[in-house]
């Protein structure tokens, strides 16, 4: 099995719909030991049910707005491990009033909000990542084709997510000389929970379903095949790279 032996920390699974989730679950059939996080106790109930199918995972909670929660985060996982092989960095968060009209109107705080949980998470993730990476590993996280195009609806979360892909490549760059590989990958429009906030999601997905060269929907478990790979040591010699799973979208000139 490609994971066997590895052992990763997962970060934004949130519900059975979640791509985090998906990945999380291909990553464990090829025997990877999962530690997952859930931001508080609300918002346990789901990850504590979903970790019931996993072999004896870790459950941690991490607000990834709290540099304290993420200390805690990984001095937990350094006791209990040692090491980490990999993480997934998979939360994302704008509040909806943002993502209604014009970007235009974006509001300072709002802002700040979309690039803290978005953007800066990834790197915060990394810093505290790094010591316990000592042999190397693999870092993974979710962007979106509206980081390099305008997607209606979508305003200041393609603006954080251009810095994340931003901060992958700067992040690859930091941490290669210590064996250690950054990537992203851009999914086309999955129909999750978090994707419901957007206005004119349906629209999307027609859309997208439409263009691909493909001509059908991205599905969780193509993303989840192509984290496996990037998270693998089949992907050694990848970093700093964002990895289109989207049917081929992002080729099309519309």
């Amino acid at each position: 099995m490609l994971m066997e032996g590895k052992r990763g920390l997962v970060v934004g699974v949130a519900n059975k719909w979640s791509i985090a989730w998906a990945i999380t679950q291909r990553l464990a059939a090829e025997g990877a030991e999962i530690a997952l996080t859930y931001q508080n106790e609300r918002l346990s109930k789901n990850v504590r049910e979903l970790a019931e199918e996993l072999n004896n995972p870790l459950l941690i909670p991490l607000d990834v707005t709290s540099d304290k929660q993420i200390l805690m985060t990984f001095e937990l996982l350094k006791r209990t491990w040692g090491h980490l092989d990999f993480l997934v960095h998979a939360t994302a968060f704008a509040p909806r009033a943002a993502l209604e009209g014009q970007f235009l109107n974006t509001t300072r705080e709002d802002f700040r909000i979309a690039h803290d949980i978005s953007a800066f998470a990834l790197t915060a993730l990394a810093q505290s990542a790094k010591p316990l990476m000592s042999e190397g590993g693999s870092m993974l996280t979710l962007s979106y084709l509206g980081a390099e195009r305008v997607v209606p609806n979508y305003n200041v979360m393609g603006v954080a997510k251009a810095s994340l892909e931003a901060s992958v490549r700067y992040l690859a760059a930091d941490l290669g000389p210590e064996g250690i590989r950054v990537n992203a990958i851009s999914a086309g429009p999955i129909k999750t929970l978090a994707a419901s906030g957007i206005s004119g999601f349906s629209t999307m997905m027609r859309h997208h379903r439409n263009r691909t060269p493909l001509r059908k929907d991205t599905d969780a478990q193509e993303v989840a095949d192509a984290a496996l790979f990037m998270l693998s040591p089949m992907a050694r010699g990848v970093t700093g790279q964002v990895l289109y799973v989207d049917g081929g979208y992002s080729i099309m000139a519309d």
